[in-house]
């Protein structure tokens, strides 16, 4: 290969290019972004960062901070629009300057953040998935408005309720589920985070949702001033957070030869097509751990393995030597009040206390398959176990182990 397209300039990307230098390829990496900015870490935006104890240059991800060092063809605030293969490469079409001709692609464009519909452009109405939204959100709190409407129990839902409301702003946190975080925890876990919520004073509504918004002209814009919801209440407010999950960026892949759902459809490798890779959000991999079905990971940790492989399996098929299987256990974690949550691979219905409880908000529980093998670890304010139970995990070790290792 003499040139490789990495499409996505952030945390995947960057990983992707550092695993193309570290595997020895000297050709050409040109690096597609539809931000204007260098790579940065996108965790702490709805936490330090949108708190104001994080300033912007801290955000920067090593070694972006010194783009030399990739020795990579930047092309910032470039947005790619299509993708043409042949027989061997292709070009990556982009909306501004020359198009991306190559002979290996990564395909790492992410996410972007579900907006609510018709309301992409109503002044005090949010989503945050960048930097710039964290900014415009950051201002808005620091304005101290009198209620912060947080539409969304997810992660990013609850971590800016927590946020907000440790900034001393009254807060509404609402999801039409019946329980915080129901796309990733069992339903007992997502009510203990209903309950922390609750004891820091956030007006925590489930099972209702959005149902008209009001808004009021400004200038030739509306702002938001209330929400009727579902149940018919009402909450008047000038800044609603909206964190109902994201819509992956495969738009511009759409007439390409690549199968597109809910994702870059890759195999164990992270291979789409011969000398194509995704990584990180976007891509959506056929994970043998948990029986080959496909998975796709929105997580910090995810995004880093994935670009790693992705690079080094490119390498490998472009050398025609072995390629590695992407089969890690998935990683995520949270931060929220003084509570630190951490979960080591999937969920299950199916859940056994190891230690402690929820009602002390400090404990590790362990989620078991239709045998009884351990598939997850979840752990509040137990750091040290969520560490041991995800190597536990990953060595596929039986409940037993478990309950001795972390109990």
């Amino acid at each position: 290969m003499q040139t490789v397209s990495i499409v996505g300039a952030s945390l995947a990307g960057t990983q992707a290019a550092q695993g193309l230098r570290r595997s020895g390829f000297d050709g050409k990496i040109v690096i597609v972004g539809a931000e204007p900015h260098l790579p940065y870490d996108r965790p702490p935006l709805s936490k330090k960062y949108l708190a104001g104890d994080t300033e912007r240059d801290a955000l920067t991800l090593r070694p972006a901070a010194d783009p030399a060092t990739l020795g990579a063809d930047w092309r910032l605030g470039t947005r790619a629009i299509g993708l043409e293969l042949a027989d061997k490469g292709g070009v990556v079409r982009v909306d501004s300057g020359p198009d991306v001709e190559f002979d290996g692609l990564v395909i790492a464009t992410g996410a972007s953040a579900r907006a609510l519909p018709g309301h992409q452009h109503t002044i005090g109405v949010h989503c945050l998935r960048g930097v710039d939204d964290a900014d415009a959100l950051r201002q808005a709190f620091d304005a101290q408005p009198e209620r912060v409407v947080v539409v969304g129990c997810g992660f990013i839902g609850t971590e800016v309720a927590a946020t907000a409301r440790q900034k001393g702003l009254e807060v509404t946190l609402i999801d039409t589920a019946p329980a915080p975080l129901s796309r990733v925890l069992d339903s007992e876990a997502g009510m203990a985070m209903a309950d922390l919520h609750l004891s820091h004073g956030v007006d925590v509504r489930l099972g209702v949702g959005v149902s008209e918004i009001t808004t009021v002209d400004e200038g030739a814009d509306r702002r938001v001033v209330r929400l009727a919801l579902s149940d018919g209440t009402s909450i008047d407010t000038t800044v609603v957070v909206v964190g109902i999950g994201v819509e992956v960026a495969t738009g511009w892949l759409e007439s390409s030869p690549l199968t597109i759902n809910d994702g870059v459809v890759v195999d164990q490798y992270c291979m789409a097509a011969p000398g194509v890779f995704a990584a990180g959000d976007v891509g959506r991999w056929k994970h043998l751990r948990y029986g080959g079905h496909l998975s796709r990971v929105e997580q910090w940790d995810n995004a880093v393995e994935m670009g790693i492989i992705a690079a080094k399996n490119l390498m490998a098929w472009d050398q025609g030597e072995p390629m590695e299987a992407f089969d890690p256990v998935p990683w995520f974690w949270s931060d929220q009040y003084d509570r630190k949550i951490h979960l080591a691979g999937v969920t299950s219905t199916n859940t056994e206390m190891i230690q402690g409880s929820r009602a002390e908000g400090v404990f590790v529980q362990a989620y078991l398959d239709g045998d009884g093998l351990p598939v997850g670890v979840l752990c509040w304010n137990r750091p040290r176990q969520a560490i041991m139970g995800r190597r536990l995990l990953s060595e596929r070790a039986d409940i037993d182990q478990l309950r001795s290792a972390l109990g």
